[in-house]
């Protein structure tokens, strides 16, 4: 069965994300099947699916990172089309969309504050200064103004995915999206990024994550989208879909979850 996520006419005119039947195969194996993903501003949405299911790629798709065979991705005005080369859009899209990755890919030899200031010098052509008072300032804002001068082999789990999530959000992205953000982090960790992402969707940000840990998900995203065999399978409340899941998959998955605890 395929899912036709609902959104009201108002949000549907004012999505930061609109993904259009993606399909994407490697040699024979399908790995999206046709993919329909509208996020409307302020959302916080997880993808969810047992390993293999398409989520992190679908996330690579639309930070430009992955080419696909058919559909569409339009990111707030730019528009990713099948089989055209990323790059040529890549430099918009670096304007509109932030990633953090799930294991922070920050670099070794770089402090926390010079990670931050990467992509506002390189890819904006910000001046070193104003970009170190922003960097600044995003890692006040996120709780770890302090390790600012630490390198990344120095930060806890904690401090480094705040760190990647300044870095990604150092050109002021409208989208933010996140590869299983609670995959290093202990409880006490988790409820910590959780409130961080909610204070980000109330300040106007989008955020797309994906993620195994469905306690997370109920707790803080604002709709969950379940993946299998590259396809929606059923999306909606996180509660709704966690407590009273209807397709075999959604099933699937909490089961797995439930072996893990």
């Amino acid at each position: 069965m395929e899912v036709v996520v609902d959104l009201t006419p108002e949000q549907r005119k004012k999505r930061v994300l609109d993904v259009r039947g993606l399909c994407l195969s490697r040699g024979t194996r399908q790995i999206l099947g046709g993919v329909d993903v509208p996020v409307a501003p302020g959302e916080i949405v997880a993808l969810m699916g047992l390993s293999g299911s398409g989520k992190t790629t679908i996330l690579r798709c639309v930070a430009g990172l992955e080419s696909f065979d058919s559909g569409e991705i339009d990111v707030a005005g730019t528009t990713l089309r099948a089989k055209t080369d990323p790059r040529h859009t890549r430099r918009a899209l670096h304007q509109k969309v932030g990633m953090v990755f799930q294991f922070h890919f920050l670099f070794e030899h770089l402090s926390a504050v010079d990670n931050v200031c990467l992509a506002p010098v390189h890819v904006q052509g910000v001046s070193r200064a104003q970009a170190a008072t922003r960097a600044t300032s995003l890692l006040d804002h996120l709780g770890v103004g302090h390790r600012a001068g630490a390198l990344p082999r120095e930060l806890s789990g904690g401090e480094a995915q705040r760190v990647a999530i300044a870095r990604a959000l150092a050109v002021d992205p409208p989208l933010l999206l996140l590869d299983e953000p609670t995959a290093s982090l202990d409880p006490a960790r988790c409820q910590e990024l959780g409130t961080t992402l909610t204070q980000l969707a109330s300040e106007g940000r989008t955020l797309v994550m994906t993620s195994h840990d469905d306690e997370f998900v109920e707790a803080f995203a604002t709709r969950l989208v379940v993946l299998a065999g590259g396809r929606v399978v059923e999306e909606g409340v996180p509660h709704s879909v966690l407590r009273n899941p209807t397709h075999d998959a959604t099933r699937a998955l909490l089961q797995v979850g439930a072996k893990t605890l």
